[in-house]
């Protein structure tokens, strides 16, 4: 999933660019349409003794979730929004951060209800 932003011209000629590409399979511009977004990081912050108890509720807070555990680091895998991340890099920075990767912002259109062409809002909710 691309996020691009920019004028129809440029939107356009970004996905004639993608559409070169062998492995996409379809190019669908969402914009105009009511999606959820999502960011999903992994960090890999320096955690022993009291630090430790202290990212690990920085993570519940932020409802990120440890994946991983060695005797000075710790992993985290969050997901959210751009800003949320953000925020957590932001916090996760005094305490040392060792490796960091992004997928960066990928989306899914709403769930529609056919009775009526809207979004179903109980399956918007199901889908936070």
């Amino acid at each position: 999933t691309f996020v691009v932003v920019g004028d129809d011209s440029g939107l356009e000629r970004g996905r004639k660019q993608l559409e070169k590409i062998v492995t996409v399979v379809r190019v669908d511009d969402v914009s105009s349409q009511d999606y959820v977004e999502r960011d999903l990081m992994l960090i890999k912050v320096k955690a022993q003794g009291e630090a430790r108890a202290e990212v690990q509720q920085l993570c519940e807070i932020f409802r990120g979730k440890i994946v991983d555990v060695g005797p000075e680091n710790v992993v985290v895998e969050i997901s959210g929004q751009e800003k949320k991340i953000e925020a957590f890099i932001d916090l996760m920075r005094p305490y040392g951060i060792t490796e960091l990767v992004r997928t960066g912002r990928i989306a899914m259109v709403r769930a529609v209800d056919r009775t009526n062409g809207r979004n179903a809002p109980q399956a918007a909710a199901a889908a936070e």
